[in-house]
């Protein structure tokens, strides 16, 4: 191992060290208002990095996450809350068995909800990957919208429109950022190997990347399952965080929600995608104070306006997607060489500037 790769393992292990001390003091001691704004944060990385695979990395325009989360979550709510529950919430029709009388641990149900949201993406890719571009975007929406539609409808299963609450709050901070964390290794792994690399050729030109021996189908079917996977695992850990679901919870804005991030960190970008979480999420919270009462605007309602913070964050948003058209990084990533070539360059600079007659 050379000189370089034993210091970026030295500085990863202290930034992992420095993160897990930060996380254990936010649980310990912030109220519990900033712990869930964090576990949002952990959430929205894992759902922004399984679409930037599909849409950053392979370039295939797909709209259907959130038939995919919502697979994962109500896969999730079945198989981890208790029987006794399960009796009072599907009062209108029973529950089917052998749902009725199985309870799984939290972390089995989510690689289940993970692997019914990837055969659902099976699925739906058979027909839908032969498209391409928009007509391939309105495919996978027209999916997505047909799964919301029968989890409404399949009251036996989903106790319909009325959802499903009681589920365990399982999901705490370490769940959510532990498993946020084995996604962000993987998707790096994922992108850096040989297979990531065959994805990048796809995105860039089909047919020469057809021309040099790359199953497009195959290659593009394998994607679109492992985002399906991952934005399962996504919606089961939203549906341990806000404990209640229904089929309103997913519909297509969740999709466009996870969208923003990925625009605005980089298509193509993870280091992109897990800061831009942050800023959209956070960003979304402090905005709220523009849908109540502004005692030092005059002008302004004395009710509020509501739905003003989404309307003041989507102007931002359109500032910086019009001064950087891919995004805050593009394809590009932060490494420590980056950082060490940036710091360099700097102290240079720097030195220039003293050493000035």
């Amino acid at each position: 191992m050379t000189k370089m790769k034993k210091s970026s393992v030295v500085l990863t292990c202290l930034l992992l060290l420095l993160l897990s001390g930060a996380l254990a003091f936010i649980d310990g001691n912030a109220s519990q208002y900033i712990v869930r704004i964090t576990r949002l944060c952990a959430i929205n990385i894992v759902l922004a990095l399984s679409m930037n695979l599909v849409q950053g990395f392979t370039g295939i325009f797909s709209l259907g996450h959130a038939g995919f989360m919502a697979i994962g979550a109500y896969s999730v709510a079945l198989l981890t809350i208790p029987v006794a529950k399960k009796e009072t919430i599907f009062m209108l029709e029973p529950l089917i068995a052998p749902l009725d009388t199985l309870t799984l641990p939290f972390g089995v149900a989510l690689i289940i909800g993970g692997v019914l949201a990837a055969a659902a993406a099976f699925l739906i890719g058979l027909p839908c990957l032969r498209l391409r571009g928009d007509y391939l975007a309105i495919a996978t929406l027209g999916f997505s919208e047909i799964i919301r539609i029968l989890i409404t409808n399949a009251q036996c299963v989903t106790n319909g429109a009325q959802g499903l609450k009681s589920i365990p709050k399982t999901a705490d901070i370490w769940w959510c950022y532990g498993i946020a964390l084995v996604v962000l290794v993987f998707i790096a792994l994922l992108v850096s190997s040989s297979y990531g690399r065959a994805l990048k050729a796809i995105r860039e030109d089909e047919i020469a990347a057809e021309s040099m021996g790359i199953s497009l189908l195959r290659h593009k079917m394998l994607s679109f399952m492992i985002s399906a996977f991952l934005a399962g695992v996504g919606g089961g850990l939203y549906a341990s965080y806000i404990g209640t679901i229904g089929p309103d919870v997913f519909q297509i804005s969740r999709t466009y929600d996870i969208l923003m991030i990925v625009v605005m960190g980089g298509m193509g970008s993870i280091t992109g995608s897990v800061l831009a979480a942050f800023i959209v999420t956070i960003g979304q919270e402090w905005l709220r104070v523009l849908d109540g009462p502004l005692p030092f605007l005059p002008f302004w309602p004395e009710n509020g306006v509501s739905g003003m913070r989404m309307v003041v964050f989507s102007l931002l948003l359109l500032i910086i997607i019009l001064f950087f058209r891919n995004g805050l990084f593009g394809h590009k990533e932060i490494t420590w060489s980056s950082v060490g070539a940036r710091l360099s360059a700097l102290s240079g600079h720097a030195h220039k500037e003293v050493t000035k007659p």
